[in-house]
């Protein structure tokens, strides 16, 4: 069972993580005679491309569809692009890749996309197949076929099913790869939906449990009034096999101004109901919890700190995780500790029970994910970057613990357990070796499993950390992928990536298809940990949000300035790329230092950050940003919003811009936008968008082979070439 607390389900929702702009006439036509607002926030008087917010509007999509005819006329008619692109799809769709699984009591489950199967089967197999160089498998689900069958350009988002046998099911289903979905009631040992069973047709953001086998529990759009300013669910029903869900009493609701709110189980690794909890996301980063009494049928405030959240059963202890310093009964638990109570008493007094120590991180530690077995408790951890497992039980009274012996040096992490026995498989990554998966039954060490084959040519390369200084004085820690003896005459193409955002760790893992597209031909590659992300744990993180949010962009800065004062780079051959918040990244980053960039990849962005809460999700992550419609918030964002840093009179390098019209996430705006206002002041750029891929950015392996040949067509042409150009 892998552990998913309500700060992780933020993460997943948030926080890893592209001619013919309007003619001047155009944006006229588009403008009203509305001011800007009384809260400061630009309407369409300032901001003639607003019309661009409307994603599937006829003039939008004609001005991406001319947008998109100049870009693929530049870079796909290199003569590198098909070369590029297959070799993408090569690796994309090889047979011979890690299929990873997912422990179930009926087998081991795998989602599989290749050429045969763009949009993917669902398959199944047994572990002693699995552990064979080729496993049999059975077709569970086959998506191209449904798709084909129904019309739609079904995107499967994964299963929710009923502990503990797993055989019913919801499987959440895309149109195009948004965030909403539809959701079906499954059979998984039928291999059919179940006629007449429960059925969510209209799509929506939120979800589902399963109490019983007659019983879920949905957080929906259920009309008016049910929905939050970030258009996320606040509300939870009891659905009841053969009722109608709009008559479904109301279980939980939060309150219209949370980000989300709404009703869930936690269950042990049985699959036995415990208890019944619920949260309000009072904002993406602090929620309040509460617990449902039986007896009194009210549910029970929770007394912990707003970030902090339940974390799993195991042993008979419930568990928490606090991201802050956290002083209760005369102990004081550190930020992104572990603690325990028992869990009947827990139940009985949930703010009385008393309280243990799992686990607190040394200096420069954090957990990272986990998962709770039969029997044990296991927590990934970051100790200075580097990987590690620590494998937990409660035993006489008292918690162990003992690192499970896994290779060091390298990124580590839980990829399957099992909630029946103590099976349990661990990945194993870095920048310069294939992937490999490990496997223990409990009763051994793990032991390799199924190892990636090389994907690139790695001979001579080597790996280094270096440190940069950071405006404020901050040293900021990146790894650079090189050539080994690589000469410091500042010649050498480098793609800078970073994230620093939503407590969201950038981590050392196989290069693959970038080892393959990039490295193999020269460049070099550098990933920063930035303030901001989750490199260090909550401290790292919470130093650089809202009113620091630019030590955030100066971190990044400054790691590229550092490659250009060491000689690894220079100005015109260094590039940056980066998605979602790190598009942001990247935004700031070309307009605040336009001088030490030659190339800039704008990925699914955010980029207008003065209208960022209007369009789509974006209101839910004022926690991290700030709140544009509060004066003094106002001030702070409107000191880096790339959108607004667009201006007249400087030389920006050539950015790359590119989005998903099927981004209900981040919304194709911020990327539009960005591109309009270019091509406004004769800067030059180039703008993409796929008409589907969501925020993931592609639904199948020819379209993110395609996506990343663009780039690396892109990258060659502005950071290698002699001749450069937009």
């Amino acid at each position: 069972m892998k552990l998913v607390s309500t700060n992780t389900i933020a993460l997943a929702l948030a926080a890893a993580m592209t001619i013919g702009a309007a003619s001047a006439a155009n944006a006229d036509a588009h403008m009203d005679e509305t001011p800007m607002d009384e809260t400061g926030v630009p309407g369409p008087n300032e901001d003639p491309y607003i019309w661009l917010e409307e994603a599937r509007s006829d003039e939008a999509l004609a001005w991406v569809t001319a947008e998109n005819e100049r870009t693929l006329a530049a870079l796909e008619n290199d003569p590198r692009f098909e070369t590029l692109k297959a070799e993408a799809l090569a690796i994309y769709d090889s047979e011979d890749r890690i299929p990873f699984v997912s422990f179930r009591p009926d087998g081991l489950y795998n989602f599989w996309q290749d050429k045969e199967n763009p949009k993917g089967l669902l398959r199944r197999t047994t572990l002693e197949s699995y552990q064979t160089d080729n496993p049999e498998w059975e077709t569970v689900l086959d998506i191209d076929a449904l798709a084909a069958a129904e019309g739609k350009e079904w995107v499967y988002k994964g299963s929710t099913c009923l502990p503990p046998a797993m055989e019913m099911c919801m499987i959440a289903l895309s149109d195009g790869g948004e965030d909403a979905t539809i959701m079906r009631e499954f059979n998984m040992t039928t291999g059919e939906f179940v006629e007449g069973g429960f059925e969510l047709a209209e799509k929506s953001q939120g979800g589902i449990q399963w109490l019983d086998a007659d019983t879920l529990l949905v957080g929906r759009d259920f009309g008016e009034g049910t929905l939050t300013a970030s258009e996320y669910p606040f509300t939870t029903r009891l659905w009841k096999r053969g009722t109608d869900l709009a008559d479904a009493p109301e279980l939980f609701r939060g309150q219209a101004d949370d980000v989300w709110a709404g009703a869930s189980l936690l269950r042990d690794a049985s699959g036995e109901v415990q208890a019944m909890t619920a949260f309000r996301g009072v904002s993406f980063h602090e929620s309040e919890y509460f617990l449902y009494d039986d007896d009194s049928e009210e549910w029970i405030k929770l007394d912990i700190p707003k970030k902090a959240s339940p974390y799993g059963i195991v042993d008979g202890q419930v568990l928490l995780s606090t991201d802050v310093d956290w002083e209760v009964d005369g102990q004081t638990f550190p930020a992104d500790s572990l603690i325990a109570m028992d869990l009947e008493e827990w139940k009985a007094n949930p703010n009385g029970a008393a309280k243990t120590l799992v686990w607190a991180p040394a200096e420069r530690q954090t957990k990272r994910g986990g998962a709770i077995t039969a029997g044990a408790l296991y927590v990934g951890m970051l100790d200075n970057v580097v990987g590690k497992v620590l494998k937990f039980n409660y035993e006489n009274g008292a918690w162990t613990s003992e690192e499970v012996a896994l290779p060091d040096n390298a990124t580590v992490g839980v990829a399957a357990s099992s909630n029946e026995s103590e099976q349990i498989m661990f990945t194993v990554t870095d920048f310069l070796n294939p992937t490999t998966l490990y496997y223990t039954d409990g009763s051994t060490d793990p032991m390799p499993l199924k190892t990636s084959p090389a994907r690139f040519d790695a001979s001579g390369m080597e790996v280094e950390q270096h440190e940069a200084t950071s405006a404020d004085g901050t040293k900021i820690p990146y790894f650079i992928v090189k050539p080994a003896g690589m000469e410091m005459d500042g010649e050498t193409a480098i793609l800078m990536s970073g994230y620093g955002g939503f407590q969201i760790p950038r981590l050392p893992s196989y290069m693959g298809s970038t080892g393959k597209m990039w490295l193999e031909r020269g460049g070099a590659y550098v990933l920063a940990n930035l303030r901001g992300g989750g490199e260090f744990g909550p401290g790292w993180h919470q130093t650089a949000i809202r009113e620091n949010k630019q030590r955030t962009w100066d971190d990044f800065i400054a790691v590229g300035q550092d490659l250009v004062d060491r000689g690894f780079t220079s100005p015109e051959h260094l590039g940056i790329q980066g998605g979602s918040q790190g598009g942001l990244l990247v935004g700031t980053a070309f307009t605040q230092r336009p001088d030490l960039f030659g190339a800039a990849i704008v990925q699914i962005p955010l980029f207008d950050m003065l209208r960022y809460h209007l369009i789509g999700r974006g209101a839910s992550w004022i926690g991290e940003y700030g709140d544009p419609r509060i004066p003094e918030q106002r001030e702070w964002i409107e000191g880096y919003s790339p959108y607004q840093k667009i201006i007249e009179g400087v030389d920006y390098p050539t950015p790359f811009l590119w989005a998903s019209t099927a981004d209900d996430r981040t919304h194709p705006a911020h990327a539009r936008k960005g591109a309009a206002r270019l091509k406004e002041l004769g800067q030059p750029y180039y703008y993409f968008e796929d008409m589907t891929g969501g925020h993931s950015g592609g639904v199948d392996n020819e379209q993110r082979a395609k996506l990343q040949a663009l780039q690396y067509v892109y990258l060659m042409q502005q950071l290698m070439d002699e001749q450069t150009g937009g």
